[in-house]
């Protein structure tokens, strides 16, 4: 029986086997009723795993997990391989035994059930395992530079050059880029950012890119920052401010970066954000784009770069691409008309964009007219120039400190386009106006005035003018803006009336400017004889530079007028008696008028604080205690170089004295009496900050009495005139040559010595350190300007340097001139020196610096003289030489 127990045993394990075997095939048909739904299953997972991934791909600018991918590949794989074992499965289902369920080939059927039990096992571990990932993609890698979009640039090559070589230099960490809106600057930065895109420039890890706009937020400006920086929210999220800028500091310091910073309104605090100081060995860059250069200044910027207004060709070029050939060709007089429209824009890009698109649909030369004529007289009728240019320039003008600058800037509206304005005469409406009330001191007020005009000029609302700032500008679009916010936005029309050059100007018309505030005539433009006087109860300014005649009766009724500003009207030959009813007139400029007589009802202008009567040739004298009445009168200026006044010099100087507020008088002075009894009063000798003395007969010496408020010093056609001699006011006499160092006139900017055909040199100059402006014309003995026999390079008692603030010099005729100044000198400010006529003059007195300090940009004089000039330096001659021009009359500094 040993035999038995074996064979049970093998018995056994067959049936045990086959039983197994039997029960895989009982069981494929439920089996494949249960693979195909967890297929099923399985693909609506994978459909949902595909679809979040191709969104946070897309949207988010994601990259898919390798985990993800791996699984979405072995889903797909699976896919494939059940339904190859499906199809294998229907076959063998087809092969059974005719008439029963039995498989023809049991191993074939079974090995096809087991595989799929197992498929079944691994569709669900695959199905498990997708609907179970809390990610399916991670962030990018950050490229190191995104691209901006941006249309072709036109006319910034020069600008682009000069940041991108500023970008190569090591020693450059911080660039500013300034100029007015519209300008091109974002355009430029741009052009910057997406230059490093190049695949040949990898000097950067990374090219930051940030918005800073207005109001500045520091926590928008660090979340950009964190979003280019990859900063996980574990690190971020919940972090204060110090510590969000710690981590960017942290990041930054291993990285060589470039940060844009566009659109900066006020200077923004680096370290706050988290930047790293520059110079410590990283060569990263900073370069941001402001409407200000006062922010450049702020930033702390190496290096500064204005964004011009496009040249007339480029503006053209610009204005064209945006109209579109269709229109311009649509008739041939456009192209024409095209070129007037631009030229209006005078190259600012975004005006040109803004006027283009309006004129795009324009197919008739008619509309093109009609438009043309609204940009003119009424731009803001143009479609698009209040929402679209305007409105963004006027950003700037809103970012300005307070009202009294606001109002000063509008102001400058009132005059015509291209006009070049007097800074000093416009600082003096600003205070007729009242805008700098706060100050009592005119000269404090002046100080003021200054500070505006040049936050003005860097806020790029205004421009510097001819003569290096002596007169200010404003581009022809911002003062269009300027125009429309003064009229409240084109609400009120006639609130700034401002005409220029517009011919007869009818009663009707006027009638329509009741409302104005300020009302300002300019050129060739008249006015028709008015039946009655009109009334105008608002009306604060009036400025008349007419070149024809206008009703006398125009300014009668005006109860609340403050200035009026006739000056140079060389039509203006009589003043209406009236005048004495403008109770409230607080600035009267008569200057370069053609009036003869002047009213006695003047002395009825009780609030009256400034009255100008430069260049007046009046017959008759001033009527007696005309300016004595004048009981709140300022300022006092009656200068004339060329007419001749018939006027009490002494009976006037004596009225002024009385005058209790009195601090500023200009004034021509043609005697040794009048001079003698200016100064000696003290209160006469403070005031005034302008003396003419001319046709001094008899006088062969002028004494100067020091300290002096005098700013402007002319000498003119005092024949007899030897010698300058400069007292203290305690009339000590202190000799010419080299007066006491602590008698110096600290406030004399300008001097003019014309015909003193005696004077030998103006050695008394060395003590006036801030001179700015010096003209020497027809005189025949001066030998040397400054004769100084101490030692070289002498300074005076301010530590400033002999003529370190001269700006301009104008010699002319001076025949036996030899000098300037012993020595060589730096000139740091001189701009223009002019000579003339002055062949003695064979050495000028520059030293090697002033190439260096680039502020130098005209010499004139004539060849013949320059060849013959001797120099120590031969470079510096050469360096000199382009800057040369020929003369064709003496310049007036």
């Amino acid at each position: 029986m040993d035999f038995v127990s074996p064979v049970l045993e093998v018995a056994s394990l067959i049936c045990n086997c086959v039983g197994d075997r039997a029960d895989h095939l009982r069981r494929l048909p439920q089996n494949l009723i249960s693979l195909r739904a967890a297929m099923e299953k399985l693909n609506n997972v994978y459909k949902d795993v595909k679809e979040r991934v191709e969104s946070e791909e897309n949207l988010e600018k994601k990259k898919r997990t390798h985990v993800v991918d791996g699984w979405i590949g072995r889903a797909q794989a699976m896919e494939k391989e059940v339904n190859e074992l499906l199809d294998r499965c229907d076959e063998e289902n087809q092969k059974k035994c005719l008439g029963t369920c039995c498989p023809r080939n049991c191993r074939s059927s079974y090995k096809l059930a087991k595989m799929v039990r197992e498929k079944m096992d691994a569709v669900a571990e695959l199905q498990s395992e997708g609907s179970n990932f809390q990610e399916v993609a991670a962030p990018l890698p950050s490229p190191h530079v995104i691209e901006r979009p941006l249309e072709k640039p036109v006319g910034l090559d020069s600008p682009f050059r000069e940041v991108w070589g500023l970008l190569q230099d090591k020693q450059v960490g911080s660039i500013g880029i300034y100029g007015m809106g519209g300008v091109g600057k974002t355009t430029l930065l741009k052009k910057i950012n997406n230059k490093f895109l190049q695949s040949s420039i990898k000097a950067f890890d990374i090219v930051i890119w940030v918005v800073v706009s207005r109001p500045t937020n520091l926590e928008r400006v660090q979340e950009t920052i964190r979003s280019r920086l990859q900063i996980p929210d574990d690190r971020w999220k919940g972090s204060e401010e110090d510590d969000k800028a710690a981590e960017i500091c942290r990041i930054l310091k291993t990285k060589k970066f470039v940060l844009l910073l566009d659109d900066i309104w006020e200077p923004l605090d680096l370290l706050r954000v988290g930047i790293p100081p520059l110079g410590e060995g990283n060569q990263s860059k900073i370069v941001f784009t402001t409407r200000s250069a006062d922010v450049c200044g702020g930033m702390a910027a190496q290096k500064s770069i204005k964004v011009e207004c496009l040249e007339e060709k480029e503006a053209l070029s610009l204005f064209q691409a945006k109209v579109g050939e269709d229109t311009l060709n649509s008739h041939p007089d456009i192209p024409k008309l095209a070129e007037m429209v631009a030229k209006e824009c005078k190259g600012l890009p975004l005006a040109l964009i803004v006027i283009a698109r309006a004129m795009a649909s324009a197919k008739t030369p008619e509309e093109w007219e009609r438009n043309l004529q609204k940009l003119r007289l009424y731009p803001k009728d143009v479609a698009g120039t209040e929402n679209y240019l305007f409105s963004v320039l006027a950003f700037s003008y809103d970012s300005l400190p307070d009202e009294a600058s606001k109002s000063c800037f509008l102001y400058c509206s009132l005059f015509p386009e291209d006009y070049q304005i007097h800074s000093e005469h416009l600082i003096q409406l600003w205070i007729g106006e009242g805008f700098l009330d706060e100050y009592d001191d005119i000269q404090e007020a002046r100080n003021q005035g200054g500070k505006i005009t040049q936050m003005l000029k860097h806020a790029c609302l205004l421009e510097v003018g001819k003569l290096n700032g002596e007169y200010l500008k404003m581009h022809d679009v911002i003062r269009d803006m300027a125009l429309w916010l003064a009229c409240e936005k084109g609400k009120k029309k006639n609130k700034f009336v401002v005409k220029d050059g517009v011919g007869l100007i009818s009663a009707q018309e006027v009638q329509k400017w009741k409302d104005a505030q300020r009302i300002a005539l300019w050129n060739k433009t008249s006015i028709e004889e008015l039946r009655e006087p009109p009334c105008f109860p608002n009306t604060e300014t009036v400025i008349v530079r007419m070149r024809f005649t206008f009703p006398s009766s125009l300014f009668i009724n005006m109860s609340v007028i403050r200035v009026l500003d006739f000056s140079n009207n060389k039509t203006l030959k009589l003043l209406a008696p009236e005048i004495g009813n403008l109770a409230t007139l607080q600035y009267l400029n008569l200057s370069g008028t053609m009036i003869k007589y002047l009213p006695i009802e003047l002395k009825k202008l009780k609030k009256l604080r400034f009255l100008m009567l430069d260049g007046l040739s009046l017959v008759g004298p001033l009527p007696n205690q005309l300016v004595s009445s004048l009981s709140s009168l300022q300022l006092f200026s009656m200068k004339s170089l060329y007419s001749r006044l018939r006027v009490d010099e002494i009976m006037l100087l004596e009225e002024l004295e009385q005058l209790e507020h009195i601090n500023d008088i200009s004034i021509r002075l043609t005697s040794i009496r009048s001079i003698q009894r200016l100064f000696e009063s003290h209160k006469l000798r403070r005031s005034t900050t302008s003396l003419q003395l001319t046709r001094c007969k008899g006088v062969n010496q002028v004494q100067l009495v020091s300290p002096s408020c005098i700013k402007e010093l002319v000498l003119e056609r005092c024949y007899e005139l030897e010698e300058v001699k400069i007292i203290h006011f305690e009339k000590q006499v202190v000799p010419s040559k080299f007066p006491n160092p602590q008698c110096c006139f600290n406030h004399l900017l300008s001097v003019r010595i014309n015909s003193c055909i005696k004077l030998l040199n103006l050695n008394w100059l060395i003590h006036a350190p801030k001179l700015q402006y010096l003209d020497i014309l027809n005189s025949q003995t001066i030998e040397k300007v400054i004769e100084d026999e101490r030692s070289e390079g002498s300074e005076i008692e301010s530590g400033l340097s002999v003529f370190s603030r001269l700006v301009c010099v104008n010699l002319f005729n001076l025949p036996k001139l030899e000098s300037i100044y012993e020595h060589p000198l730096p000139f740091p400010s001189l701009r223009r020196i002019t000579v003339e006529d002055c062949p003695r003059l064979k050495k000028l007195p520059f030293d090697s610096s002033i190439c260096m300090s680039k502020k130098l940009e005209n010499i004139t004089g004539e060849q013949e003289w320059w060849d013959g000039l001797e120099w120590n330096d031969q470079t510096l001659m050469h360096n000199l030489t382009p800057i040369l021009s020929t003369p064709w009359e003496p310049i007036k500094c």
